[in-house]
């Protein structure tokens, strides 16, 4: 059985401007409802991987959806709501600017130490990663091999969950559009 985890494309959104602690509460929001940017396209060596493909799991986010279909035009998309991301609040940190990635950071860290106002909570996203999980190796059964584009970090949490469950990784999970590891597991 194989096991595909894609991250999606760069986002039509700005990667990193600098905010503060609103600012970037708002930059969440636009993040979330962004698509691919036009120019983003799978390296090719993705592409070649995808042709085999005739189901691609996807998470409902708009950009996900995209990159999953630029990826695998020819591949029926199954897009589930168990594969979006793990969520992200803004912690009101006053005075402070930094650029995005930074306060997804800092704002990542605080969500492991508790920091889940109104939001999902690690323990509630493990659970979600065990499920999505459950999800592709049944669709890897059936077809041998699933393929999921999804999310960085949730990506990384289900990768977590395969490695749990004797599946061994191929490739490292990076912060990087496109990123793409694979988990395999003798049947």
């Amino acid at each position: 059985m194989r096991i595909v985890l894609i991250r999606h494309g760069q986002p039509h959104i700005d990667p990193s401007p600098r905010h503060g602690h609103a600012g970037f509460a708002g930059y969440i929001d636009d993040y979330e409802a962004a698509g691919l940017a036009p120019s983003s396209l799978p390296p090719q060596e993705l592409a070649e991987l995808a042709r085999e493909l005739t189901h691609v799991f996807t998470s409902g986010k708009l950009r996900a959806r995209e990159s999953a279909a630029a990826l695998a035009p020819h591949a029926e998309l199954v897009a589930e709501e168990v594969f979006v991301e793990a969520p992200l609040a803004s912690p009101r940190i006053p005075l402070l600017k930094m650029r995005v990635p930074k306060w997804a950071v800092v704002s990542r860290i605080l969500w492991h130490m508790g920091f889940h106002p109104g939001i999902e909570n690690p323990r509630q996203a493990r659970a979600r990663a065990a499920k999505a999980a459950e999800m592709l190796i049944a669709g890897a059964r059936q077809r041998g091999v699933a393929a999921l584009v999804a999310h960085g970090y949730f990506n990384w949490m289900i990768g977590r969950e395969l490695k749990r469950r004797g599946f061994a990784r191929t490739g490292d999970h990076q912060a990087r559009y496109w990123n793409t590891v694979i988990y395999e597991r003798k049947t």
